[in-house]
């Protein structure tokens, strides 16, 4: 059957070979000049540098928290929607097309390179930031209090959930479509060809593509300097590791190393095994803190985080309030600028994953799997965290000493802390490791033009801009080196909000004349 969304345009013909990489001009060089400038304005005026990205961050989310809040949820409503229109049996890949993975390690993957490295972190900081008071509160709830517990796992799931999902399903769901469906380059510029027609292989294709790497690397550096915070704080606790600019960098440089070999194994040799891997030491970690936790029961606080963030959702989503303002900068606009940052390289790692699976299928595995894990893994950490608070349990007691340690802290109340606690340093460096390398595959196929398999030194190129990106900003904020994380990823994420808008209409547009088409292929119109 052929697409209405056809081009003559050819993967990588605007290619050229450079010492031994397959590279799309100008989107590559154009990517890669920018970053290394960057980088190298980062250390040599690290002071400034670091004022300057802070000074963004608070202009950005000042002056476009209205239009983030209100762009978030209307993302999340047009995938729903699309769940239930005609165009959700519409199959990725064709009529005929079967997924490539089976259903679990579907799932591990698209979970794993999504969020898994974040709900190490976040999982216990987070509520535990909130309950306190100590980052702010939201709706203006009370620190400290009953009503804390619950507003604190509500906006905390808020932040991981349904939202957060829907913005990688739109991009996912695209760039599916229009690579396997109308097999154009698997780059984000092609879920633009409805709206831009063969201008998506000029100038402004080479535009979306060039933000699309920038707001990835930084969306992926702020993971990667967060994690290596967390490993450092882990093997402080465990081995007396001093807490530093050097052993993070230190750490960025080793896991940047294994990522590196895994990248070069490829999807299939590296990150599948990586992220089942992940999945399996994830899974062992959350049992047995559902064994031994502080007499909590696991359905009472899964079920009683679901209904808070469910009857919550619409109040923390409303934007015209201005309650608790800036919470809702400093936390929802600045994770919803995390997420659309993210955005390219896990919808498009997605994508690569997803073909043979129906738009329904899809977007309800997207939206749902990740959401109901999520929703299960924060109940178990951070109800264990918040009750220990509570109750005058271990260190938390008297609060966090860093966000980086809090989930530490948490475990270090439980029997055999010291297994757990090297089993969650493995763990956030595993998931460390699963990210840099889906996110380098992913940079490598929109600076390869859509190539699926660039070559290895591409590869490695783009690996280790990852972690020398993490590492310039870790050194460029210093004593605020999360603030400077956070800036560069809300600085990218802000403005490719836009984009995302109008890949949902594009999106609408494609999948409704695949539709027509293929009704037309079914019921063909009687002649004479």
């Amino acid at each position: 059957m052929a697409s209405r969304y056809r081009s003559d345009y050819t993967i990588g013909e605007d290619n050229i070979q450079v010492l031994g990489m397959d590279i799309h001009n100008p989107v590559f060089f154009v990517s890669a000049s920018l970053i290394v400038l960057f980088v190298v304005l980062t250390i040599q005026f690290p002071t400034q540098t670091n004022e300057a990205l802070v000074a963004a961050r608070g202009w950005t989310l000042a002056t476009f928290d209205s239009f983030m809040m209100a762009s978030v949820s209307a993302i999340l409503l047009f995938c729903l929607a699309l769940t239930v229109l005609p165009v959700s049996r519409v199959r990725l890949g064709g009529v005929n097309a079967k997924p490539e993975f089976s259903r679990l390690s579907w799932f591990s993957m698209l979970f794993a390179a999504g969020m898994g490295i974040g709900l190490m972190f976040w999982g216990v900081a987070e509520p535990m930031t909130y309950f306190t008071g100590v980052g702010g509160t939201p709706l203006g709830v009370a620190p400290a209090t009953p009503e804390a517990v619950d507003m604190a796992m509500a906006a905390t799931l808020y932040h991981w959930g349904l939202h957060a999902w829907a913005i990688y399903a739109v991009i996912g769901l695209a760039l599916a479509f229009f690579s396997f469906n109308c097999k154009l380059p698997l780059t984000l510029r092609s879920a633009f060809y409805p709206l831009l027609g063969e201008r998506c292989w000029g100038w402004p294709g080479h535009l979306i593509d060039t933000f699309a790497v920038l707001a990835t690397i930084f969306g992926l550096a702020t993971s990667l300097g967060l994690g290596a915070s967390q490993v450092n704080a882990g093997l402080g606790m465990l081995f007396g590791v001093e807490d530093g600019l050097n052993t993070k960098v230190a750490i960025i440089i080793f896991v940047t190393f294994i990522a590196t070999l895994s990248v070069v194994r490829g999807l299939e040799g590296g990150v599948r095994i990586l992220s089942n891997v992940n999945m399996v030491l994830a899974l062992a970690l959350l049992m047995f803190i559902i064994v031994v936790g502080n007499n909590i029961s696991v359905m009472a606080a899964v079920f009683d985080t679901a209904g808070n963030y469910l009857a919550n959702i619409i109040p923390l989503s409303n934007w015209a309030d201005r309650s608790d303002e800036q919470w809702m900068q400093d936390w929802t606009v600045f994770y919803w600028a995390w997420w659309v940052s993210w955005s390219p390289f896990v919808g498009m790692f997605i994508a690569r994953i997803s073909r043979g699976r129906t738009v329904r299928e899809f977007l309800i595995a997207v939206l749902l799997v990740p959401t109901l894990v999520t929703l299960v893994w924060m109940s178990v950490f951070g109800m264990n965290a918040l009750h220990q608070a509570q109750n005058g349990i271990g260190s938390l007691a008297n609060g966090m000493t860093s966000m980086s340690l809090a989930t530490f802290q948490m475990l270090e109340s439980l029997p055999l802390s010291g297994v757990t606690t090297l089993v969650g340093v493995v763990l956030v460096l595993v998931f460390f490791i699963t990210s840099s390398d889906s996110g380098s595959l992913v940079i490598d196929g929109i600076t390869a033009g859509g190539k699926h398999d660039a070559p290895v030194p591409q590869r490695v190129f783009w690996a280790t801009m990852e972690g020398l990106l993490a590492a310039a900003l870790l050194y460029g904020g210093g004593k605020q080196a999360l603030a400077a994380l956070q800036a560069g990823t809300v600085v990218a994420g802000v403005p490719f909000t836009v984009v995302l808008l109008l890949v949902c209409f594009s999106l609408y547009k494609g999948l409704n004349a695949n539709l027509r088409e293929l009704r037309r292929t079914v019921h063909p119109p009687e002649s004479g």
